[in-house]
Parts: structure tokens; sequence; C-alpha cells
């Protein structure tokens, strides 16, 4: 009996001794599980199926074929060197690593998707001893960290102790375990990648305090845009389609709060309610939002966002003592109203000029009186339509445009002729140069007479004493004619308009007969008809930004020539021109090229003798016109400001 009774001693001794070691080994086995079954998620390759049957093969051969078949990354400590004789059947590399682990004692350590296998230590199981291997370089505040399935609350506690900094974690991360490898980072990165790798959140607050927190419902961390990481918040949109809302937030140096969005197919009203909740703002609805949208903006103010989601919708908001009231833009409590003022433009043109998109729910009104204009409507369209305004309430430029027409006329006139007759009180006189146009009387005729017959034995006679002739051999010259010197004034784009002229009349006259049985009744009427000439002249300037002017202009001339006949309409000529040219500031542009050529020939005389040769000359009296007239128009346009 004594002997069965220290048999029985000796198992429970036995038994109690083994229990936690065998208890550490299993806890040891499921955390690398745990590890691996994680990693398996980026390696595919650890839950590939394989078949390896081998009979005293070495653990190095073996588990490189296994990294072979399965492209598996797995670095082999050299000191491993005993043999295995096993046989693997349609098994995952996953098991069978955790089985040779389990089996042999081996260690398994991960560097991103490297699997590193070593002998297991004694004393150290997998990350499951009490010392966190963790160093501090206080010179350059880095530290560098091996962690391997540790404690999150060992792993502050030890940072804290080296570093210094206060660390905290919440309780719900107690029996967080965590992993990760870092070589002289600095503190701040170390943990901010610690809790990114591990799915936690980091918070640093302003007492300079680092809080390990857990993600709460619908938060995801990740690498935004700009490769930094953060922490957002997702949102399954209520309604029956798939829509999706990953909202995140900062706040920039002033206090300000922005907010990143990224949507699907979401709910308008779904994307209020997570922005409001993600900056903490409060809201009103006084209407159903409806209405769905896609998407994707990145730090934008919480205002910027409404007035973006509202644009181009039924919809408005109005911030009132720190609540958003949103709702229809028809309704009462969103309405705005706005008056401006213009300060350089007139209001009759402003109005035509909004587009009629950003008029459809803004009432507008203008006051002639003061050039003003009153906006109703909703806030963000008033302010749209406000911005656009001012842009267009520029000061317009004044072009003073100066036009100078110049007829250059090329006139040759040629009289020549010998007239005589008899006529009351007619007396000796005229010009002889620059030509001659000399009228000899009676007296000056006979006295020339009398002394040619005392020359010679010829005697010509004496003429009556009312006898005279007359004698032309004179040519005439006109060169230059400045017609007018206007001076237009016309706003930016504005055509400035000018026409000078003479009117004529002619007389129309018809008969009309009306039948009778005894004698037809004539009634004669006449019709007064006229026909102006004019001197017209359209100019429409456009001002640059570089102070170039662009004139388009047109130029209509016409003149009365000749005289015309009786009862007939009076003869013109038209010249007409269109150009469009550029100039700079005061520069002065010559137009010309505008050519009119008239010829003319008048005589009187004997009948039959002033057709004969020579003796022409004495039997009549002849004038001779050429005329050739170029108008030249000068134009000198002077901006004014």
């Amino acid at each position: 009996m004594i002997r069965i009774y220290l048999v029985n001693i000796f198992l429970f001794v036995s038994i109690l001794s083994f229990s936690p070691a065998y208890s550490q080994q299993q806890d040891r086995i499921e955390a690398l599980q745990d590890r691996l079954n994680n990693l398996s998620e980026t390696v595919p390759g650890l839950n590939q199926k394989v078949q390896l049957s081998v009979t005293g093969a070495s653990v190095q051969e073996f588990l490189r074929a296994l990294a072979q078949s399965n492209r598996l990354n797995i670095n082999i400590d050299p000191n491993l060197n005993f043999k295995i004789y096993n046989n693997f059947t349609n098994e995952t590399a996953l098991n069978i690593l955790v089985f040779l682990a389990k089996e042999y004692n081996l260690d398994i350590s991960f560097v991103g998707s490297i699997l590193t296998i070593t002998p297991l230590q004694n004393g150290i199981q997998n990350g499951l001893s009490d010392e966190i291997k963790a160093t501090f370089n206080a010179t350059d505040n880095t530290i560098s960290l091996e962690l391997n399935d540790d404690l999150l609350s060992k792993v502050a506690r030890r940072i804290s102790q080296i570093s210094n900094k206060n660390i905290v974690i919440t309780s719900s991360l107690f029996e967080k375990r965590v992993s990760g490898f870092f070589t002289s980072a600095s503190l701040e990165t170390v943990l901010e990648k610690l809790a990114f790798s591990n799915n936690i959140k980091l918070v640093k607050t302003s007492d300079n305090m680092y809080i390990f927190q857990s993600l709460a419902e619908g938060e995801e961390v990740y690498i935004n845009s700009e490769k930094n990481i953060g922490v957002r918040k997702t949102f399954k949109s209520d309604s029956l389609n798939d829509g999706n809302i990953g909202i995140s937030s900062r706040t920039v140096p002033g206090g300000q709060q922005l907010i990143s969005v990224d949507a699907t197919n979401a709910q308008i009203i779904d994307l209020v309610r997570s922005a409001s909740q993600e900056v903490n703002k409060n809201y009103f609805l006084y209407s159903d939002i409806k209405g769905f949208i896609s998407t994707r903006v990145k730090d934008i103010s919480y205002d910027n966002f409404l007035g973006s989601l509202f644009q181009g919708t039924d919809y408005t908001y109005k911030l009132e003592n720190g609540i958003y009231l949103i709702g229809e833009r028809k309704l009462e409590g969103l309405r705005t109203n706005k008056v401006i003022q213009l300060q350089n433009r007139s209001i009759d043109t402003i109005r035509a000029m909004i587009p009629n998109e950003w008029r459809n729910g803004v009432e507008i009104r203008e006051f002639r009186e003061q050039n003003t204009i009153l906006l109703s409507g909703s806030g963000p369209q008033i302010q749209e339509i406000e911005s656009y305004i001012k842009q267009l309430d520029q000061l317009v430029p004044l072009i003073l445009i100066e036009v100078t027409l110049i007829d250059v006329r090329k006139i040759r006139n040629i009289k020549t002729g010998i007239r005589a007759g008899v006529s009351d009180s007619i007396k000796t006189g005229g010009t002889i140069l620059p030509g001659i146009d000399y009228t000899l009387g009676s007296r000056s005729i006979n006295d020339f007479l009398s002394r040619i017959g005392s020359i010679g034995s010829v005697n010509l006679g004496r003429v009556t004493p009312n006898f005279y002739v007359g004698l032309s051999a004179l040519e005439q010259n006109n060169n230059v004619d400045v017609r007018s010197v206007p001076k237009l004034s016309t706003l930016n784009g504005h055509s400035a308009t000018l026409s000078i002229g003479s009117t004529r009349y002619y007389v129309t006259r018809t008969q009309n007969v009306f039948p009778s049985l005894t004698t037809p009744q004539s009634i004669f009427t006449e019709q007064f008809n006229k026909v102006e000439a004019n001197l017209a002249i359209s100019i429409r300037p456009i001002v640059s930004g570089d102070d170039q002017v662009t004139l388009n202009i047109k130029v209509d001339i016409s003149d009365f020539i000749g005289i015309p006949p009786d009862n007939a309409p009076p003869p013109t000529s038209t010249s007409k021109f269109e150009s469009i040219i550029r100039a700079r500031n005061e520069d002065m542009i010559v137009l010309g090229g505008l050519e009119r050529t008239e010829k003319s020939e008048d005589g009187s005389g004997t009948p039959f003798l002033s057709r004969i040769p020579v003796l022409k000359w004495l039997f009549s009296s002849r004038s001779k016109t050429n005329s050739k007239v170029v108008t030249i128009v000068f134009i000198k346009p002077t901006i004014i400001r």
C-alpha cells in the first residue's frame, strides 16, 4: 500500500511539473498558426496543397523543395541538420510548417513574406517570453524593435521605459498581440507603422501622449494619396443599391477641419449624415433629400462639400447660429437676398449675360435709378452669380476716333475759243496771266484796225459801236481738298457712325387721262423725288488686353457730278469699302484707293465752220475737263480710361 501511494504521488507531481510546459507549447503552436493564417492572405502559396514523400532527407532539402513548389520565401537556419521521414499527401504548406514546428521544436519568424526557420531557443517560446526586444537611441531619438506576437501592453510598457514617452493603450487592447520589425526609425514613425500593421489606430494628443485605440465600427486604416497613414470611416448605404461611402477628416493648422470623401452611387442624404458625423456638425433637414451621386474629393471644407453636393439639384443649405439648415431651395427659411450695385457697367446688358441655368430658381430685379440688381434665391446660387457679375463689372474703355478725309483732286480744265457779238455796255478788260480771258470792246477793236491800216495799204474798216470780241486760252488745275475732320467717341465693342451729305430733288410729272363721252380729261400730277449724296462712316473698335485696337471700318462716299438735265435725276458717283485693321493706341492709319475719273468736253460755234480743222479755232469756243479724284482716309484711335 505504501508503495502504491508513493507511485501515485510521483505521478501527480510529474503531471503538475509538465502541465505548464505542455500548456505553453500549445499556446506557442496556436499563436504560430494564427500568424501563418494572417500571412496566407498575402502569400497564397501557404494554402496550396502539396504531395511530398521523404525518407531520410535533410530538413534543408525538404524545406527548399516545399518553398520551390509553392513559391514561398523560406530562410533556413544552417544549424538545422536533422533528417525527416514523413509522407505528406494533399496537405497545405501551412499545416506542414506547423507540424514541423511542433514535432521538431522549430521557431518561425516573419519579415514581410520571408519565413525564417530556426531552432527553438530555451526559455523563449515564439513571442511568449516576457522580454521585449527593444533598444532606444536617445541621441537621434530612434528606436529598434523586434516583435513576434507580443502583447501590446508589454510592448507599450517597454517602449515607455526606454524612451521616457507616455504610451497609453485602451482596455480593449490589453490582450492584443502585435508583430513588427523596425530598425533605427523615429519613435513616432515606429508607433504609427506598428498600429497600421496590426490594424489599430494611434492618436497623438495635444500633451504629446500616444494612445493606441481599437478601430470603431466602420473604421479602417489606409494609406492616402500622399502616402501617409490615415483612418477613415466606411458607411453602407441604407438604400437597396450597393453604394459605399468612405469618409476621412484631418485638422490643418488654424483648427479648420478638412474632409476627404470617396463614394460610389451613394444617396445624397447618406453623404450629408456621414460627413456631418465625421466633422461633428449640427444640421437640420427641412425636407426629404433624394438622389444618388458618385464623388471623390480630397481635403475640402464642410461648406464647400455641401455646396458641391447640392450643385445642380433642388436642394441648398444655410448656416444659422452654428446649425446647417438643409432643404429645398424654394423654402422660405433657406432663401437669401443680395443687393449688387454695379460700379463700372450699366445693368442694361448684365441680366442677359447671366447663364439661364444659373437663373433657374433665382429672382432678378433691376433698379435703373441706382444701377443696382437685387437677387433673391438660394445662397450658393446667389454667391455664384455675384462672383460672375463682379468679374463682368470692369471699366469699359472709351475710344476716341479721329477721322480725316482728304480728296486729292487732279483736275485739268482747258478753255479756248473766240467769242464775238454785239451787246450794250461791253468794256474792254480781262486777264492775260496766268491765263488769257480777255474781252475787247468796239473802241479797242477799231483802234487796233486803224493801226493795222496805217502800216500798209489795206483798209480793214471799222466795227459797229456795240461790237465785242472775247479771247479765251485758260488752263486750270486743282490738287488737294480736305473734306472733313470729324471726331467720334464710342465705348469698346460699340459702333460709332457719322453721316454728312446733301439732298437734291427732281420732279416727276404724271398724266392721268379720264375718258369721257364728250371730251377726255387729262390731270397732271407732280411728285418731288429726292436723291442723296452722303459721306457715311461706321467704325466699331475692340480693345484687346495689350492696348491694341481692332477696327471694323465701313466707308460709303457718294457725290453729285455734272449738271442734271431738266426734271431728271442728278448723276452721282459712289465709292464704298469695308476693312478690318489692327492698330496700337494713338497710331495713325492711312486707308486709300478710292479713286474715280471724270472726263467731259463742251463746245459751241458756227455750224459747219466749227468742224473744219484750223478754222474751228476761229469759229468756236471749246472747254475740256479731265478730273481724277482719290479719297484718302486717316484714322487715329485713342483709348481713354
